[in-house]
């Protein structure tokens, strides 16, 4: 199977950039409402993956990611408003249930839609405080839930990894050009550049990986199961790479709160421990 970007999705590649460039400082109840005027949430997979890749490069705060990969896969309809999915079964870690106006639930029966506030999740502080996270209380008069995770869903967490992947990776080499040591930059040691060069390839390699799993879901492929979970494992093991060589060659300013490159480290590590790790879907495909 090849895939190579066509004119229109080069162009909307383009368009998403520049929107989420002049609008990022805006508060989050204006983004989301100018995504869904903007028609994003209709997109089909792999224009919904270009949109995520570069809403992930710029951490995006709102709902997005969890009303477009978890809630209308399952719901096969767009939420009124927000929405969000408890999709494996736990009901623990829900993205953005704390603010869905509406949340699918997986169950024995099929897929019940419910109301938000009915719900009754709570917010769960985490290690990324721009995340919302929320548990969802499983009733004993309510649905059993069931393991029902979208291939969307996957594809999705992956590709906002990536997008997150790349801003770090941009974020470093800005910084190693400009960063002196020994009166060169430090840019032009090997070493630097060997670290770079690894989070480089990590990073094209699950870009890839993450593609594919959108085109075969495009296409109803009967390998897009496997390949959203390549997908994922592929995320999960770059933002691995990339988190451990972008914060030592950033330097101690890496750990500082007053540097953006923490919060994208964060969202990175974020994609991979929702929905499962990269190990625990490497032991899936070996199944």
């Amino acid at each position: 199977m090849e895939f190579e970007f066509d004119e229109d999705q080069r162009l909307l590649r383009q368009m998403v950039r520049e929107t989420v460039a002049k609008s990022r400082s805006r508060p989050e109840d204006e983004l989301w409402a100018a995504y869904r005027e903007l028609g994003w949430l209709d997109a089909p997979p792999v224009e919904l993956a270009i949109v995520l890749e570069e809403l992930g490069y710029v951490a995006d705060p709102t709902p997005f990611l969890a009303t477009a990969t978890w809630f209308v896969p399952l719901a096969g309809r767009p939420p009124r408003g927000a929405g969000t999915a408890v999709c494996d079964g736990t009901g623990r870690f829900v993205l953005d249930a704390d603010r869905a106006d509406e949340i699918a639930l997986v169950t024995a029966d099929g897929v019940v839609v419910v109301d938000g506030a009915d719900a009754g999740a709570e917010r769960v502080d985490t290690f990324d405080p721009t995340l919302h996270l929320a548990h969802v209380p499983v009733r004993p008069d309510g649905p059993g839930l069931v393991a029902g995770v979208p291939d969307l869903a996957l594809t999705g967490l992956a590709i906002t990894a990536v997008g997150s992947c790349r801003r770090i990776l941009d974020m470093v080499v800005a910084h190693v050009r400009d960063r002196h040591q020994f009166g060169v930059p430090i840019g032009s040691f090997q070493a630097v550049k060997h670290k770079a060069a690894d989070m480089h390839v990590a990073i094209e390699r699950a870009r890839a990986l993450a593609y594919y799993a959108a085109l075969t879901i495009a296409e109803d492929d009967p390998r897009r199961g496997r390949a959203a979970a390549m997908a994922k494992a592929a995320a999960g093991e770059c933002q691995r790479v990339v988190f451990r060589n972008g914060l030592q060659l950033y330097g101690a300013m890496g750990f500082t709160w007053e540097n953006e490159l923490q919060i994208h480290l964060k969202r990175a590590k974020a994609c991979d421990l929702l929905l499962g790790t990269a190990a625990e879907h490497r032991r899936a495909l070996l199944r």
